[in-house]
């Protein structure tokens, strides 16, 4: 039989552009690397076969091929799923596909024999080899024509290509093998690398033109073969090349080839496989600390080194091999050290630039690690770290989806708060409650705290507590001995003088101490009487006759009686605008931001600490008019300054004659307490008949009405305009007017309608301050300023309950 006429060798002999279904781009895409390269093996055993005529030993090929061809894809697709569980960080099921596809791979490699099929340890016949004639060997000229022409393969590094396969060796320690075969290869699988690498495409040539003018191509080329070890050597002989340099070099001369070297270093970083990673990490250090030194390489090139190569070692640092990762994050810290690369400050500058969001955490996570170990080895005192460029990097840290990212950043905040302190705060959300909701925040105010001494939350709930279980059993206390008294008083028991004595003096002490006690009540006054009292006096008043927050004393102040002073009189108490309950004018703020009924509509400032409405904040914060808070003040909520802390400096605020202009009730109290060098005795029959116009009373009263009557009027004005205006742009659009030519008077009424808001909160105000005057003076009922002022809030109050 003539072997050239044989169909299938000719399939291979008179085709010419005949492609293998296995050097199919698609083949290695779906197919696991390891059996696709058995594959091909198996299938040029085939081939070699099927020229020996040794056809049952092809058909068993052929059957192989075939079953391993499924298997690889199944690999394949395991594989797949394996690297999105590690993109995922579910190791437990990557570690579990890797432990089935071993399986699977070696099982598969037992059944098929696929050593046997590789003929490893040279020909093995079937026991029936006598039943097939033998061939003589094909004449040299055939044999040659054959290989040369259309089966040998294009010439390659023979190290993946010949070499036995891990689990070929030894499937038993496959699994042991595997991880380190991924890295590099076992040292008896080491080859002489004697020779040239493959040529290097278009593309690398120009990407790697600088290299190749220093170098040479054959030594560059190296650096870019497929083969690890050639990459290796050609680090290494760049090692060699530049350690061996003249220090008469010159200098230019010098530079060009660190920074060719550099390029080749860069490259090297990324490589998978240990040994050139290492290799690169060398080169690297020696151009760093001998080459620089030897030559005297200005600071901007020593720079512009580390910046192309830093970022490589950043990357690294987040690499799945831990021995990676532990020699990258070394040498970024080594690098930090250098005599050369340490005063150019490059890799604290490089460590703190903000980097994306999207990173993959096991990055992030080494890089601020990085960043966490060098300020503790370095600190702030020239070290090229500071406040400023740690705690952008580090509060942008926080925002990343991964605990373990955040976490290194935390602990940076944490030392340089323990180091710098309240400039840390800056660069942080205000302190306040909302802020304290998100545990992150709070995780770092309460830790801030601790380092100021200040008291945890939790010291403040059990201070609280044991404050309310002390009010609690005041409370219960006082409750006693009101039943005793009542008894006492309606003969339900003998009357005991040391009971009424003891409860005159604890009605007051404690009164004033709960006031203390409660954290809202800043300015609950501990204050002296108006008036001491005298031996004579406690026969008229007994424990209900004094007010507790002015100390005034009256025989009318029975339990109603106050409760009608608290509501009308006190001049240290008001009535709240939106929920009219009376409160401390001294808490009227903390009020309206935490106990108010319409506590969601106010906003505290932090310019000036008052409780503004969130209608108006924007704008108030923006203007900048109000009176900025001292620090150890307070701020009045009625007239806008600052008040100094303590009961006795509110009291004279709002009581004095010189106090607070915006407190109608301390006008009050000086109609009700005129001087004593103007005071007469007035017959007890005799009325007061002369008007008070002019009195201060009366011109408050004047100017309360006034305003009130010019704010409605207003108010009532804009409604018309706003009517009117929207009625008109609706005729004109009814008309079929076009849009641009009524944009006019859409602004108009925009602002109308604007203006119109403002007015109608002003009078709701206006009006509330005047119904509180006209309650508060009802002893002035007769008078002119009086009928004038109810007049006007007759008049205003339809508008008022509309709005």
């Amino acid at each position: 039989m003539d072997i050239m006429k044989d169909p299938i060798v000719d399939g291979y002999i008179n085709k010419p552009d005949y492609i293998s279904p296995l050097d199919d781009l698609a083949f290695d895409m779906y197919q696991d690397p390891e059996i696709a390269q058995i594959i091909r093996k198996l299938e040029r055993k085939k081939q070699e076969a099927v020229l020996q005529e040794r056809y049952d030993y092809a058909k068993r090929l052929k059957t192989a091929i075939g079953e391993l061809q499924k298997v690889g894809e199944k690999l394949g697709k395991m594989e797949v799923e394996k690297r999105q569980a590690v993109e995922n960080e579910d190791y437990d099921k990557a570690k579990i596909k890797k432990i089935q596809m071993d399986e699977l791979r070696l099982q598969s490699y037992k059944d098929l024999h696929v050593n046997d099929l590789l003929e490893l340890n040279g020909p093995r016949h079937p026991v029936h080899i006598d039943l097939e004639p033998v061939r003589h060997p094909t004449p040299p000229r055939l044999n040659d024509d054959i290989y040369t022409s259309h089966v040998t393969p294009p010439p390659t590094p023979p190290r993946y290509e010949d070499r036995p396969l891990p689990s070929l060796i030894n499937p038993i320690l496959y699994e042991e093998v595997v991880e380190e075969y991924v890295e590099t290869v076992p040292d008896e699988e080491y080859e002489d690398t004697i020779g040239e690498a493959e040529p290097m495409t278009e593309q690398d040539l120009r990407d790697a033109s600088q290299p190749i003018e220093v170098f040479g191509e054959p030594l560059v080329s190296k650096a870019y073969s497929k083969t690890w070890s050639y990459r290796e050597d050609a680090l290494l002989a760049v090692y060699k090349r530049m350690s061996e340099l003249p220090s008469s070099t010159p200098k230019d001369e010098s530079k060009y080839m660190m920074k060719a070297a550099i390029f080749l270093v860069k490259r090297a970083i990324d490589d998978k496989v240990y040994a050139v990673f290492k290799a690169a990490i060398h080169l690297l250090r020696m151009i760093l600390t001998e080459y620089v030194a030897r030559f005297k390489i200005p600071k901007q090139d020593i720079v512009s080194a580390c910046e192309r190569t830093l970022p490589n070692l950043l990357h690294k640092a987040g690499d799945t091999a831990v021995r990676n990762r532990d020699d990258a994050k070394g040498f970024i810290l080594e690098t930090a050290n250098f005599p050369d690369v340490k005063p150019t400050y490059v890799v604290p500058h490089e460590l703190v630039k903000p980097f994306k969001m999207s990173i993959a955490p096991r990055i992030g996570q080494s890089h601020v690690e990085i960043l966490e170990a060098l300020y503790k080895d370095h600190g702030l005192n020239k070290s090229g770290l500071s406040v400023e460029n740690m705690m952008p990097f580090c509060v942008e840290v926080l925002n990343h989806h991964s605990a373990d990212v955040r976490d290194p950043a935390e602990r940076i905040i944490k030392m340089l708060y323990r180091d710098v302190g309240a400039p840390v705060k800056d660069y942080l959300p205000p302190d306040d409650e909302k802020s304290r909701k998100n545990t992150l925040w709070r995780q770092l105010f309460e830790y801030f705290d601790k380092v100021d001494g200040k008291p945890s939350k939790e010291d403040l709930k059990r201070s609280q507590m044991d404050q309310e279980h002390e009010k609690q059993a005041e409370i219960e206390a006082l409750q006693k001995q009101l039943q005793q008294l009542k008894d006492m008083q309606t003969g339900k028991a003998p009357v005991d003088e040391n009971i009424l004595k003891d409860a005159k003096n604890k009605k007051t002490v404690q009164s004033k101490d709960k006031k203390k006690a409660d954290p809202k009540s800043k300015s609950k006054s501990k204050l002296p009487p108006r008036k001491p009292p005298t031996p004579d006096d406690d026969n008229k008043f007994d424990i209900d006759n004094v007010c507790i927050f002015c100390d005034e004393r009256n025989p009318t102040f029975t339990e109603e009686g106050l409760d009608v002073h608290y509501w009308k009189n006190c001049p240290l108490l008001k009535r709240c605008y939106y929920c009219r309950q009376v409160v401390e004018i001294a808490s009227y703020t903390d009020h309206l931001l935490e106990d108010c009924e319409k506590k969601d509509t106010f906003k505290k400032c932090p310019r000036c600490t008052e409780a503004v409405s969130k209608t108006d904040y924007d704008s108030h914060i923006a203007e900048k008019a109000c009176t900025p808070a001292k620090a150890n003040s307070t701020h009045c909520p009625l007239c806008h300054i600052n008040v100094s802390p303590g009961d006795e400096s509110w009291k004279n605020h709002l009581m004095s004659k010189d106090g607070c202009k915006e407190n109608p009730r301390r006008l009050l109290l000086f109609s009700k307490h005129p001087p004593a060098q103007q005071q007469t005795k007035i017959p007890k029959k005799t009325t007061v008949t002369k008007p008070i116009e002019n009195s201060v009373i009366g011109d408050e009263l004047k100017r309360r009405a006034a305003v009130v009557d010019t704010v409605a009027s207003s108010f009532t004005s804009l409604t018309k305009d706003v009517k009117y205006l929207e009625g008109d742009i609706k005729k004109l659009r009814q008309d079929g007017l076009e849009e641009s030519k009524i944009t006019r008077k859409v602004n108009v009424l925009m602002d109308k309608k604007t203006s119109k808001k403002f007015m109608k909160k002003k009078l709701v105000e206006a009006y509330r301050d005047l119904e509180d005057m006209v309650t508060d003076s009802q002893d002035f009922a007769e008078t002119e300023p009086f009928k004038d002022a109810k007049r006007s809030l007759r008049q205003s109050k339809h508008l008022v309950h509309v709005v």
